[in-house]
């Protein structure tokens, strides 16, 4: 018997609990056990469509700076196009920035957080 048995004989419970499972479940997604919450996260985006924008505009409500794979999308051009157009629209109306790191990446971010768009040149 584990010590994860014996807390949950102590506390009553008699249902078998499966750990990796549990932390890999949808709830736990945004949970991180070793370390104290943050004001703000840098998240990861694979964009696949227009749907995505919503999610997007989400997150930045929520004061997440993006990092946005673009490589699916780069594939439909107009449907590319109408994403880059409603998210520059977005961020402007908040007062972030949007800025593309390379062909399939790019970078959003929240209100008051802005992006230094000219390389610095190296002595």
């Amino acid at each position: 018997m584990g010590v994860f048995d014996k807390l949950g004989q102590a506390f009553g419970a008699s249902k078998e609990i499966n750990i990796e499972e549990y932390m890999g479940s949808a709830e736990m997604e945004d949970v991180d056990v070793l370390n104290e919450p943050a004001d703000m996260y840098i998240k990861p985006v694979a964009v696949m469509g227009e749907d995505d924008v919503k999610l997007i505009e989400s997150e930045l409500d929520k004061k997440n700076i993006l990092l946005l794979n673009m490589e699916e999308i780069n594939k439909r051009p107009n449907t590319r196009n109408n994403i880059l157009s409603a998210l520059k629209k977005y961020v402007e109306k908040i007062n972030g920035d949007i800025a593309a790191i390379d062909s399939t990446r790019v970078i959003v971010t929240p209100a008051k957080v802005k992006i230094i768009k000219r390389k610095k040149e190296s002595k």
